[in-house]
Order: C-alpha cells, then sequence, then structure tokens
C-alpha cells in the first residue's frame, strides 16, 4: 500500500472515532464557553457574629447574631450558615439555626442575620459554620455570658455612702428571745427607662449552723432613670445569735443580683473580720430606736480635803506650854 493511502485510511479512521465520540458522549466537543461545570468560588467568615440581645422574657433570651459572609471568584450556590449555642459549662447542645443562602457573587460580603433563642441563665459558645455544597468551609466560635442581668439595669446600690443592705434593731421581745430586724435594700436603676416590678427576697442565716432562720420578700417598682429607691421588709429572730443578711433581686422570677450583709446579736463572738470579740454585758434592746449619740459615762470629781488650821502651835504644844508656865509659877512663888 502506497503512503498516500495510509495516510488516507488514517484520517478516515480518526473522523471515524471523532463522530463515534460525538454519538456516544454530545458535550465532548462542546463549546467550552458553553454552560456546564463551573468550579465554585472562594466562601468564608468575612465578620464574626456581632451579638445583641433582643427580646427577653422570665425565662429564655432571644440573641440576634449578625454575619458577614464573604465571597470572591465564579457564582457560588448551595451554601448555607449553621449557629449553634453551647452551654459554656457543659459544652452541652442548647440550640441551633441553619439559614440557606442564595446564590453568591461577585467579590463581595453579603450580611446573614439570624435570631436564636435560649434559656437566660449562664454563658454560652455561640459556633457559626458555614457549609458549601455540604462541605465545611470555615467556622467561628463567639463566647457570650451574662444574660439573667438582660432586660434589667437595676443593681443594689455600690457607694460607701450607701451600702447595698442596711440591717437594724426593729423591736425587741424580750420575754420571747425574739429580735425583729429591718432589712432596707438600696437598688439603682443605671438604666434610660423606668423599672418593672422586681421582687426583693431576704434571707437570714445562723451564722453557725447555717440554718435559715427567717426570710421575706418585697416588691418595688417604676425606679426611674438614675434614681435609687428602698425596698424595706422586716424579719424576726432568736435573739443572741449571729446571722448573716442575704438578699436577692428578681426580674420575673430570674436572678439579677445579689448582696450580703450581717446582724450581729450574740456579743461574744461577731462574724465581721474588722470586730473584736470580747465579753460584754450587751442588751439589744438598748440599741433600739436609739438616736445614734454615743453616751459616754463620766466620772465625779474626788472631794479634797484641805487643811483649815493657821499656821502655829497645835493643841499638843499648847497643853505643853500650860504646863511649863504653871511649873515656872510655882517656883518663883517658893523663892
Amino acid at each position: 500500500m502506497s503512503r498516500e493511502r495510509r495516510l488516507t485510511a488514517g484520517a478516515v479512521a480518526v473522523l471515524l472515532v471523532a463522530l463515534l465520540g460525538v454519538a456516544v458522549g454530545p458535550g465532548v466537543l462542546a463549546d467550552p464557553t458553553a454552560d456546564g461545570p463551573v468550579r465554585p468560588g472562594h466562601v468564608s467568615i468575612a465578620e464574626s457574629p456581632a451579638i445583641a440581645p433582643g427580646e427577653v422574657d422570665g425565662a429564655t433570651a432571644t440573641l440576634t447574631l449578625h454575619t458577614r459572609i464573604g465571597h470572591r471568584g465564579n457564582p457560588t450556590d448551595n451554601v448555607s450558615v449553621r449557629y449553634r449555642a453551647y452551654d459554656a459549662e457543659s459544652g452541652l447542645l442548647t440550640t441551633e439555626r441553619t439559614l440557606e443562602l442564595d446564590e453568591l457573587t461577585g467579590d463581595r460580603s453579603v450580611p446573614v442575620n439570624a435570631t436564636i433563642e435560649v434559656p437566660r441563665e449562664g454563658g454560652y459558645v455561640i459556633e457559626t459554620v458555614v457549609f458549601r455544597d455540604g462541605q465545611v468551609v470555615d467556622r467561628d466560635r463567639t463566647e457570650v455570658s451574662g444574660l439573667e442581668a438582660l432586660g434589667t439595669e437595676v443593681r443594689f446600690t455600690e457607694s460607701e455612702a450607701v451600702p447595698p443592705l442596711s440591717v437594724s434593731v426593729a423591736s425587741v421581745d424580750e420575754e420571747a428571745n425574739r429580735t425583729t430586724l429591718a432589712v432596707a435594700a438600696s437598688l439603682t436603676n443605671g438604666g434610660a427607662e423606668s423599672s418593672d416590678e422586681l421582687r426583693v427576697e431576704v434571707i437570714v442565716r445562723q451564722a453557725e449552723s447555717n440554718l435559715v432562720a427567717a426570710r421575706d420578700s418585697t416588691t418595688v417598682s417604676d425606679i426611674g432613670p438614675g434614681r435609687t429607691a428602698d425596698a424595706t421588709t422586716e424579719v424576726t429572730v432568736p435573739s443572741e445569735y449571729n446571722y448573716y443578711v442575704d438578699a436577692a433581686v428578681y426580674r420575673d422570677g430570674v436572678l439579677v443580683d445579689t448582696a450580703r450583709s450581717v446582724a450581729n446579736l450574740d456579743p461574744t463572738e461577731t462574724i465581721s473580720a474588722n470586730e473584736t470579740t470580747r465579753e460584754v454585758e450587751f442588751e439589744v434592746g438598748d440599741f433600739e430606736g436609739g438616736d445614734g449619740a454615743d453616751d459616754r459615762m463620766t466620772e465625779a470629781p474626788r472631794a479634797t480635803e484641805t487643811s483649815t488650821g493657821a499656821p502655829g502651835f497645835g493643841p499638843a504644844l499648847a497643853v505643853v506650854a500650860l504646863l511649863g508656865a504653871a511649873l515656872l509659877a510655882r517656883r518663883r512663888t517658893r523663892q
């Protein structure tokens, strides 16, 4: 076979193979600019979630999450963002939410906003995970705490002049050996709006045994912005014991703040580090309704005896002088 025939036969064979390939796989010779599989663009977390408090009720708090997802390269779809809240202490999953995003195009970042609801206590680790086609492409973790304080700016007053708790003796029943304590809790609203109704609970525990000797509660509301108000209650306890006085502020059943003071009714032992323990005769009734004056005992001046006799001879010397004069006169008479 001549060379020309061999070349012609080879060209025909190549053409037949190409035609067969087109018949079996129509896209083999397709225009590369036509629509087809395209490598997706790059997706990542451009900004970590900014967490802001939302609606707050008695037991739960809503957290608003503001995130930005960055994209560059080819258009990308099938992108989702998953938020999870884990308990900061136990690490247990509390809640989660997943958002599906529209197709991402261009070199830019897009905002992604979501809300999650968590119990209003303790702290949480907020995990943000970005998926593309079901695969993790980026993640972020942010911690949030202090949720029990959301919804109110009222706290026990922190001032050297005004203590958070003031404990005084209201009355004493000596026959029953009972003392009634008046407990005044000072609360300050540091927010921009008046407070809702708050419940103040007072618990008195005997110092040595930690047994609850008495407890009571009262309510206070409408504390104006920047204002301070007192919530006062009375509790009756056995006399001649020392007590820890604990107070707690609740909003919708959620603990907001706590404070502690002491009541030393036992004169021989105290539970304050800066007090001296000594034996004294002490009656708590002595302090009932006092005006705060410092009554001090004063010692009466001692009487001083002074001599009123005139200078000269005393009575004994006068007698001796008289006897001497009498003897002298008798001698002269004999002569």
